[in-house]
This record gives structure tokens, C-alpha cells and sequence, in this order.
């Protein structure tokens, strides 16, 4: 149980590391937040199986993360047909 406990947070650890450092492409900055996404729920499996509760929030939890996922997906295909690639330096963010 512990091992599960140290991978999880080795992979929040990692996925933000990722999202603090690749700060150039918006497609790696939307894989970064879905792989903390991902360590998040299974923090929560981990956790709702330890003290034996019902798993409707992980519902919820995935409701949100693939809305989340699709929202961001968007906005990437919406940036390279304006702009032609996802550098956040080749357009102003004004």
C-alpha cells in the first residue's frame, strides 16, 4: 500500500516538473496537466478503496478531466489554424 502511495506521488511530482519546465508548446503543457489529472485519480482510487467508500466521485472526477481534456483540445486545434504551430512565442498574448 505504500509503494502505491510513493508511485502516486511520484507521478504528481513528475507531471508537474513536466508543466514547469516545457512551458514552450501548449500540446506538452496539455499532456503534463492530464498526467497530474491522471496521478490525481488514482490518489483518489487508492484512497476511496482504503476507507471503503462508494466510487460515484470518480465519476464526477472523470466527467470533468475528459471536459477538461476536450476543452483544451480545442483550443490547440483552434491555435494552429490561426497560427500555424503551437509556440506560445510566435503570437501575443495581449
Amino acid at each position: 500500500m505504500m509503494n502505491m502511495w510513493l508511485i502516486i506521488m511520484m507521478m504528481f511530482i513528475f507531471g508537474n516538473m513536466i508543466f514547469i519546465s516545457k512551458h514552450k508548446h501548449l500540446l506538452i503543457v496539455l499532456l503534463s496537466l492530464e498526467f497530474i489529472v491522471l496521478s490525481l485519480f488514482f490518489l483518489l482510487v487508492v484512497y476511496l478503496s482504503y476507507i471503503e467508500y462508494n466510487m460515484y466521485m470518480l465519476m464526477i472526477f472523470l466527467l470533468f478531466s475528459v471536459c477538461e481534456g476536450a476543452l483544451g483540445l480545442s483550443i490547440l486545434v483552434s491555435m494552429i489554424r490561426t497560427h500555424g504551430n503551437d509556440y506560445f512565442q510566435s503570437f501575443n498574448m495581449l
